[in-house]
């Protein structure tokens, strides 16, 4: 299955097309998208309204300098802040992370879409992509963190995804723009690294974004499209049996699989059950990639939100004005 972009605010008739065919499971949103709240919601309805099939709606709205959508909506802290908090107050941070997660979720939803991105729990160890997106420096203070954040998540209804699977945040590079090598073994990997994958698997988080970061003592390619990374480790051995997406395939550290074909084909013989593709420009041909194939159209389903209580019902709510003032009080504003 793929998960594509579209170009702006309103969709075109070719992107009504796209959203017709079997093999698009949903639209991730993006900067690009978003003009304000009504216009936003107004988007999402013509994407579901495209197909009668159910399509999912997804955005990355982790806080900081990564928040999609943001006129109207609350100004999120970083994530680096929970972490910050936790070394001299472990179970403030807990309850503000969940709060946080909460937060964010309950706007997203109101909006009419089912998904953000989140958590990041890559350990925070200054890559360049990554940055103050991460929680912390110490994988433990993650993994309690990731936990309270997938709990918040699903208290406001969504599906959390951990991300970037095996770990993102110990290389420099960032994989948008370039090639990322992590030379260490498997078993320091463990030892680090996957401990927050660990502890957010626990707590039942719903889905995975792979990172296209090339791990050679483990796997010769990106673990996006490593079959050792997905099938033996991520589905057998952390016992993960929810969605596995990949990064955008339109990011520079994906292109040593090929071509868009040879991308799309990479990511989903690995095991991943929806390909992302972010830019509108790759989508005609990621489509022809996938004529032919038997793809997995049910996986999305139960990530599909429902019920949500729309902005007038979400501001009525005391907790999302208290929830709101506590954040940004004790962490304050984005950075």
């Amino acid at each position: 299955m793929l998960l594509i972009g579209v170009a702006g605010t309103e969709l075109t008739a070719p992107e009504c097309d796209w959203l017709q065919h079997d093999a698009v499971a949903g639209v991730v949103l993006f900067k690009r998208n978003f003009a304000s709240r009504a216009q936003v919601a107004e988007l999402t309805a013509a994407i579901r309204a495209a197909t009668a099939r159910p399509l999912l709606v997804a955005v990355d709205q982790e806080g900081g300098r990564v928040q999609r959508f943001r006129e109207g909506f609350t100004d999120l802290p970083p994530l680096d802040g929970f972490g910050r908090l936790y070394a001299t107050d472990p179970q403030a941070a807990l309850a503000l992370a969940e709060q946080h997660a909460w937060l964010m979720a309950s706007e997203i939803r109101a909006s009419g879409l089912d998904l953000s991105f989140a958590p990041v729990v890559d350990v925070g160890h200054g890559n360049l992509a990554i940055g103050n997106r991460a929680f912390a420096e110490d994988p433990q203070v993650v993994a309690a963190l990731a936990g309270a954040y997938v709990r918040g998540m699903h208290g406001a209804g969504m599906a959390a995804t951990l991300k970037h699977f095996p770990g993102h945040g110990t290389v420099r590079e960032d994989t948008h723009v370039d090639v990322a090598i992590d030379p260490r073994p498997l078993h320091e990997l463990e030892a680090h690294d996957l401990l927050p994958f660990r502890a957010g698997i626990a707590a039942g988080a719903d889905a995975v974004m792979m990172a296209h970061v090339v791990y050679p003592q483990v796997a010769p390619e990106p673990a996006g499209y490593s079959p050792r990374w997905i099938n033996a480790i991520l589905r057998e051995r952390l016992g993960f049996r929810g969605v596995v997406f990949s990064d955008d395939i339109g990011m520079a550290a994906s292109f040593a699989a090929g071509g868009v074909k040879a991308r799309v084909d990479a990511h989903l013989d690995a095991g991943c059950d929806v390909v992302l593709v972010c830019h509108p420009e790759l989508v005609e041909e990621s489509l022809r990639a996938v004529e032919g194939r038997s793809l997995n159209t049910a996986a999305l389903l139960g990530l599909i939100a429902h019920g949500a209580l729309g902005w007038g019902g979400l501001l009525a709510d005391a907790r999302h004005g208290d929830t709101r003032n506590r954040l940004l009080e004790t962490l304050g504003r984005t950075a």
